[in-house]
Order: structure tokens, then C-alpha cells, then sequence
């Protein structure tokens, strides 16, 4: 793919860029507290989603995202991204199929900022590492509920 600048439409600073499996949508972080969703090709980029939550804070980020990592997918019928903010928060995004509403849940409220999320190559397990120096380990349930499975201190 040949060089190319992509507007991402944000109104502050990107924090973080990370691109899908598959090489066709990019995610950014910034300080507007949103991610934007950005499809790109060889010769464009286009503007899929904003994912900024509800107008309240239940779902969304109240501070500026740090951090953003698409799950490994593989074959499955959803695309989920993991976002990492200042607010404490680390929400899971999922979308069942291009063009569908993303939806967002948070995994967790660390209470200090959190720093990075990463996955397993696999995509099961999330790395979380947050503001107390702690990285947590957390794994989804048959239920679709997430799970901390471990904590590795300092």
C-alpha cells in the first residue's frame, strides 16, 4: 500500500493508532475521548465509526484514550477492540459485521489511569497494565462476561 495521510477527524492530540487483522481499518486514541474507526485502501480512506459511547459516562471515556488494540479476530463473525483511558476505564468494543452499530462495556474501573492493553496472539486473553503498576489478565466467559484471571504485581 502506498503512502498515504488519512484525516482521522479528531479535535485533539492521537494518542495511539492500531490497525486490524486484516490491514483495512485502523483505530485511533486521542484526547477528545474518542476512537475513530478509519477503512483505507490503496488509494483512500474513509471515515466507518466514532466510538465515544453513550452522552453520559456510563460508557464513555470521560478523559483522553492512551491505548487501543483490536482483538485477533480470525474468522469470527465480530471485531472487537479493547480501549485504554485516564479516566481508569478500559471498555470492550464490539460489532458483529461492517456497518452495524458498535457497542461498548466496560471491562473494568482500575481507579488510576491505564496505561496499555494488548492481546494474546489468539485474541482470548486481554493484558491490561494500569496506573498501580499492575498488569491484569482477563479472559471472556461462555456467558460474554469478562473475567480477571490473574494480576502480576511489580
Amino acid at each position: 500500500m502506498p503512502a498515504q495521510k488519512v484525516e482521522t477527524g479528531h479535535q485533539d492530540t492521537v494518542h495511539d493508532v492500531a490497525m486490524d487483522y486484516y490491514g483495512k481499518r485502523l483505530a485511533t486514541a486521542s484526547s477528545d475521548h474518542t476512537i475513530k474507526i478509519i477503512g483505507v485502501s490503496n488509494s483512500a480512506s474513509q471515515h466507518l465509526a466514532t466510538l465515544a459511547g453513550h452522552q453520559g459516562p456510563v460508557w464513555q471515556h470521560t478523559d483522553w484514550v492512551r491505548d487501543v488494540a483490536w482483538a485477533p479476530n480470525l474468522g469470527l463473525p465480530k471485531s472487537t477492540i479493547a480501549s485504554a483511558s485516564q479516566d481508569g476505564k478500559v471498555i470492550m468494543w464490539t460489532v458483529g459485521k461492517e456497518g452495524d452499530q458498535w457497542e461498548g462495556k466496560i471491562l473494568s474501573d482500575f481507579k488510576t489511569p491505564v496505561w496499555r492493553v494488548s492481546w494474546s496472539l489468539t485474541g482470548n486473553i486481554l493484558a491490561v497494565a494500569d496506573g498501580n503498576n499492575n498488569v491484569t489478565l482477563w479472559k471472556e466467559a461462555v456467558d460474554g462476561e469478562w473475567q480477571q484471571v490473574t494480576t502480576v504485581e511489580p
